[in-house]
């Protein structure tokens, strides 16, 4: 009887989060738009691949970087998450550019769910904003 127990005890317990959990298309609040996280060595990265104004428009221009010298360079396919470091069960010490202002914030990622994401950046702690990205299947 104790082992049946324990069986259902270690069923119901949450399975931990793989660093691989975070890999996949992710929906932002903003536009409706798609970023596709992937593996880029021990880190991970993440490109937009979709958004509103990219259906109505594919060969948007990041118009407002702050470089002006990147101001002509695609909006699809562009790299925005940078490099993450796996520390316990999130993503941390990494960079997001953030497309609507043309700025680079310091991100952490940490999953809230096999299907939620929760991204934070920060101008500098405590000035920071998180936003919740769903898993697109």
């Amino acid at each position: 009887m104790l082992a049946l127990l324990l069986g259902l005890a270690v069923a119901a317990a949450p399975a931990p989060q793989s660093g691989d959990a975070v890999v996949g298309r992710w929906k932002t609040p903003v536009h409706n738009g798609i970023v596709e996280i992937s593996r880029c060595g021990a880190s991970i990265c993440g490109k937009i691949v979709g958004s509103d104004k990219l259906r109505t428009n594919p060969n948007l221009a990041d118009g407002r970087n702050s470089d002006a010298s990147l101001r002509n360079r695609r909006l699809m396919g562009l790299q925005i998450l940078s490099g993450f470091k796996l520390q316990g069960g999130g993503w941390y010490g990494g960079k997001i550019y953030n497309a609507e202002d043309g700025k680079t914030y310091s991100a952490e990622i940490t999953m809230t769910g096999n299907d939620q994401l929760n991204l934070r950046g920060c101008v500098f702690k405590p000035f920071c904003r998180t936003q919740t990205w769903t898993r697109v299947r």
